[in-house]
């Protein structure tokens, strides 16, 4: 009789076992395939597909759309999108593409795969720049071009000097930074994803904190509507917008590793989404 209780309390455990792990596997399903859901006033579609963990993106004047595939060890590398939809790989062999910049005549891109170059792409031929370890972010405007990198505790934002190639480090021992932007009013912001922050480069080298509370910021994008903020989270991230009034908005949720944000030149925004090997596209509802 006590072999029998035992045998059915083992058998209980084990079922109940089972059913929580059902359950884990059915959640961690849920959040992988939940659609995303954009806030009122807003649409969103799938624009490009079977991008593996699109990066940054970069619309050129042709309709064309550059786009990175942040693959490691040496798979990754950076596409061409045409308006018709044709593809050509344009660098390969990276690890990691990730920061992608316009400048004069081409565009410059980082590689957060380790110690690697800046590098220089124009009229067809590479060039590098400078070198960093795990760049990440780039933004580029006159005379400099500005770097940040994804390091915990050891990372660096940096500005390179177009007319004497020189390179000035302006921060160090930053912990996981990974997007910059300039907004209104001249500030340079940049990411702290560990600890949720986003930061305006300061003369005096403090650098305040401008907002906080935020879940793994990532990529930065400043215009007329305010600041956007992608959330590098693999479950449940978000499109948030901080408007000029300093008022925080939800516009897109259940993403999966959302990336850069740029705009698409018609009024709305593309947002690479890389935990689904997608490019997104995201607009007011009517346009």
């Amino acid at each position: 009789m006590i072999h029998v209780f035992r045998h059915r309390a083992v058998k209980l455990s084990l079922t109940a076992a089972a059913a929580v792990v059902v359950s884990a596997l059915g959640f961690f399903a849920w959040q992988s395939f939940y659609p995303v859901q954009a806030a009122a006033g807003w649409q969103v579609q799938v624009l490009h597909g079977d991008i593996p963990k699109a990066a940054s993106l970069l619309p050129l004047a042709d309709g064309s759309l550059v786009v990175s595939s942040e693959l490691d060890d040496g798979l990754g590398s950076i596409l061409k999108i045409s308006p018709q939809g044709s593809r050509e790989v344009l660098i390969d062999g990276l690890s990691k593409p990730d920061g992608i910049a316009a400048v004069d005549g081409g565009w410059v891109f980082s590689q957060e795969g380790g110690v690697a170059p800046v590098m220089l792409s124009r009229d067809g031929q590479t060039t590098s720049l400078f070198e960093g370890e795990s760049v990440q972010g780039l933004w580029n405007e006159g005379d400099h071009l500005y770097a940040i990198e994804d390091r915990k505790g050891e990372g660096r934002l940096m500005r390179y000097d177009w007319k004497s190639g020189q390179v000035q480090v302006l921060r160090s021992a930053l912990d996981e930074s990974e997007g910059l932007t300039r907004c209104a009013g001249g500030r340079l912001l940049y990411t702290e994803k560990a600890t949720g922050r986003i930061r305006a480069l300061s003369e005096n080298g403090e650098d305040p904190v401008v907002y906080d509370d935020l879940r793994h910021p990532t990529f930065l994008f400043c215009d007329q509507r305010g600041l956007w903020i992608s959330e590098d989270s693999t479950h449940r991230a978000r499109l948030v917008r901080i408007d000029t009034d300093g008022q925080r908005h939800t516009v897109l949720s259940f993403l999966k590793a959302p990336q850069s944000i740029v705009p698409d030149g018609k009024g709305g925004y593309l947002l690479a989404e890389g935990g689904r090997n997608r490019v997104l596209r995201l607009s007011p509802s009517g346009l």
